[in-house]
């Protein structure tokens, strides 16, 4: 299927991949598939930050099951904290968001992935990113290290 996939027109100049591989058995996979291609991953794209933040930030998480819109309970707070700005509804949030469920996520992600960052830094292609900024810096400098 991901063969498959790239071999589309959309792909032919570049694509990006979000969330894969996951382990050091799916890089192998995945540099030997893009080999076959004449291709190779270019970069690797690491965001750097401190787990307090990262549960911070997905422990605040809410969202209106009614429109959809979504809040953050520090950054982007509803006037209410329990309902929707827009409609009233009562805010719910998702259950893998709750601080200990996070940090057990990211304990088995660290686990998984530090092989996966050792693989594809040997090639000095992970560019790593401090998380810690705006949104918007964030993006510039995840731009800028890939040459955008």
């Amino acid at each position: 299927m991901f063969r498959l996939r790239l071999s589309e027109p959309d792909a032919e100049n570049g694509f990006v991949l979000d969330g894969f591989p996951r382990t050091n058995a799916q890089a192998t996979a995945l540099d030997k598939l893009l080999a076959d291609l004449g291709a190779q991953v270019d970069a690797v794209v690491l965001l750097e930050v401190p787990v307090d933040e990262i549960v911070r930030r997905l422990s605040g998480r809410r969202t209106c099951p009614s429109c959809g819109r979504n809040y953050h309970m520090d950054d982007n707070p509803p006037l209410d904290d329990e309902t929707c700005n827009e409609d009233g509804t009562k805010l719910e949030s998702r259950s893998d968001d709750e601080p200990e469920t996070v940090r057990h996520r990211l304990k088995v992600y660290a686990e998984r992935t530090a092989d996966l960052i050792d693989h594809y830094d040997t090639d000095s292609i992970v560019k790593r990113i401090d998380g810690l900024a705006s949104v918007d810096e964030v993006s510039k400098r995840i731009d800028a290290a890939l040459g955008l």
